[in-house]
């Protein structure tokens, strides 16, 4: 009984830093921009070869979201605006599988889906840098 409660306190622990570790984050972002704090890194492909990864302008989008502009968000980086509800799904979820201290069936640990959004991020990276419009 006391190896499993033991676990149990273990693992409430770690959920709990896991969520203050998030909250700062999150807190860093809000507070620090990225497009004028020099404390984010930068994208070794953008500045290497100037081409925009799928994950370009994604700091800078969280930073406009958490300021409530979602439309200055969605331009910087569309791809991880679109993933917030499937992020904070699949965050909640994998909190309440931790605490209930037992593996939760569904559909996000289906490896279709991984493969699926590995595809969708090439396919971004792709598409961001295809020249769609006439440059003058």
């Amino acid at each position: 009984m006391k190896a499993a409660a033991a676990h149990s306190s273990w693992r409430i622990g770690a959920v709990a830093l896991a969520a203050l570790a998030a909250a700062m984050a999150v807190a860093v972002l809000f507070v620090f921009d990225p497009a004028t704090a020099g404390i984010y890194p930068v994208c070794a492909l953008h500045a290497m070869t100037g081409l925009q990864c799928p994950g370009c302008g994604g700091l800078r989008a969280m930073h406009q979201f958490l300021h409530g502009n979602i439309g200055a968000a969605w331009r910087l980086n569309p791809f991880a605006v679109a993933l917030l509800p499937a992020a904070l799904w699949v965050g909640l979820r994998e909190i309440a599988r931790v605490s209930a201290g037992r593996p939760w069936r569904g559909v996000a640990i289906r490896p279709f889906f991984g493969w699926l959004l590995a595809g969708a991020l090439v396919f971004f990276g792709i598409l961001r840098n295809a020249p769609l419009h006439p440059r003058p």
